[in-house]
């Protein structure tokens, strides 16, 4: 069985009372999430947001997305509202980061550090980052400005990723839409010369995992949390708020290069996922991207995580 122990759901220090009195001008809260998965800690932290055009999900035609955002009561003339959840994972020996962001390069992004900040933490604290995928909004933060932003952090990527996002020739011939994945890539291999290449399924530490869910790009993966009987899976890009799980496993988004690939990987994890009720942390999904993937009458749908306040 699958579950979780003591839950908080946070704005900083902010109590409920302090928030009802603030003035409608007030500044933008920032939004804390946090679970215990054994002993870990994993907080749910959040970068910013960007919306995606409705053109952007292959496989399915704008009007048809839009109607099911209109469905979901979630349709904005811009598109498709993707959250950028990044996940701390605390043991009380180690600070493990689950990607950066995008760091102002996409949307209205760059607030991993005030996140970081609300929960009492710098950059230099952070003792790893995991880089599920070597997209702009994942690996952003980690070189922000040009700086080595996690001085202290051990770099995780996968070699596949590495490979593919570091090869002249492929950049040469990528779309401009992904010019700036490269470019970023670059210079986290160039910032972080230790990057630790991956392949795959890789055991970091005892209960923290690294889990292959390829497709999405070459080496895209997950992290597995696992203590006695509880367990966190964080998907990263295999979810898609709107069009996933709900449209298809068939819907894709513009940024994935071998959209077969893609395909492929969400047929074999959507049944997967609803058969073991797996928690689920999803990079994109809505604040803080923590849910299950059901079937009901060979149908999927997205169940946020009645999480809050579990013994």
């Amino acid at each position: 069985m699958l579950g979780l122990s003591t839950v908080t759901l946070g704005t900083g220090a902010q109590t409920m009372a302090a928030r009802a009195d603030a003035p409608s001008s007030s500044p933008e809260l920032t939004p804390l999430a946090q679970i215990k998965v054994g002993r870990f800690t994993v907080t749910a932290l959040s970068d910013g947001y960007a919306d995606m055009p409705y053109s952007y999900f292959p496989g399915r035609t704008p009007e048809q997305v839009e109607a099911a955002a209109k469905a979901q009561f979630t349709a904005r003339p811009s598109g498709v509202r993707f959250v950028f959840n990044q996940y701390l994972v605390e043991d009380g020996t180690s600070r493990i980061l689950i990607d950066a962001g995008p760091a102002g390069t996409l949307g209205e992004t760059g607030r991993l550090p005030a996140a970081l900040a609300v929960r009492g933490l710098r950059p230099d604290q952070i003792d790893a980052v995991i880089v599920t995928h070597m997209h702009q909004d994942h690996l952003g933060g980690l070189v922000a400005g040009g700086r080595r932003n996690f001085p202290n952090a051990e770099v995780y990527a996968d070699r596949r990723d590495v490979a593919h996002w570091t090869d002249p020739a492929r950049q040469a011939g990528a779309p401009d839409y992904l010019q700036t994945s490269f470019r970023l890539s670059s210079e986290l291999l160039r910032l972080y010369p230790k990057l630790q290449a991956t392949q795959g399924d890789h055991r970091i530490a005892p209960g923290l995992s690294l889990i292959d869910l390829s497709g999405h790009t070459p080496g895209h993966i997950g992290v597995r949390l696992e203590d006695g009987s509880r367990s966190l899976v964080m998907v990263s890009d295999m979810l898609f708020p709107v069009v996933h799980p709900t449209m298809g496993t068939d819907v894709n988004f513009l940024f994935e290069q071998d959209r077969a690939a893609a395909h492929a990987m969400r047929t074999r994890f959507f049944p997967r996922a609803a058969e073991e009720g797996v928690l689920i942390a999803a990079t994109h999904m809505p604040f803080p991207g923590l849910g299950r993937v059901v079937s009901e009458g060979g149908r999927f749908s997205w169940l946020p995580a009645d999480w809050a306040f579990q013994d």
